[in-house]
């Protein structure tokens, strides 16, 4: 029978990160004076742009929630702005929100966090992510519905991505159905606009 996984000092685990994230970076932002403004102006102008379909193929789009898997950061029926040009200029970063062509049916989008790069060794050990070995601290996971799962380690090869949802639980992801290449992914989600109760950035 499985055991129970062993209990973890979070802050004994905690690793230094040499460089912020592009969603601390937007969080960071969003603090400081004026943010508020900015968040309304940046959604009122991305609406006229989605709404007149000046760019909407090319660098913005908005998609629709259709699960729960990434529950609590984004609920069924939720609605984000997706940035499409992005990983034209950069490399998907651990955190990120990603939409992306299901590698087992590429007529079907997901919505899923990036956890692994490529070089990382990824593993679950009773619903614990550990990456090359190291447990991590992931504070946007679904408390409510603790996930219990194990997932023999892999190493994410080049131009792979390895993606959980938040609802750990209730997530079919690279636990299931392994990497996903760099090609398949449409962009990342970086603002839930609707329902308006629910706006912010990711």
């Amino acid at each position: 029978p499985m055991s129970e996984r062993p209990p973890y000092d979070e802050e004994q685990f905690d690793t230094t990160i040499s460089r912020r994230s592009r969603r601390e970076r937007r969080r960071d932002a969003s603090k400081k004076g004026g943010g508020g403004v900015l968040e309304f102006l940046v959604i009122l102008v991305v609406s006229f742009v989605l709404v007149f379909g000046f760019v909407r193929p090319f660098v913005v789009e908005a998609f629709w929630i259709p699960s729960a898997s990434m529950v609590p950061t984004l609920k069924y029926g939720d609605r984000v702005l997706v940035n499409k040009f992005i990983y034209r200029f950069t490399e998907p970063e651990r955190g990120d929100v990603v939409v992306f062509k299901s590698v087992q049916d590429d007529q079907q989008d997901l919505i899923k966090r990036v956890v692994g790069v490529p070089g990382d060794k990824i593993s679950v050990r009773g619903g614990r992510l550990f990456v090359n070995d190291e447990p991590q601290r992931e504070p946007y996971v679904n408390k409510k519905l603790p996930d219990r799962s194990f997932a023999a380690p892999t190493t994410v090869p080049e131009n792979h991505v390895f993606v959980m949802g938040d609802n750990r639980a209730n997530s079919q992801d690279s636990r299931v159905f392994g990497p996903v290449p760099k090609e398949n992914i449409e962009g990342e989600a970086f603002l839930r606009f609707w329902p308006p109760g629910r706006i912010g950035l990711l």
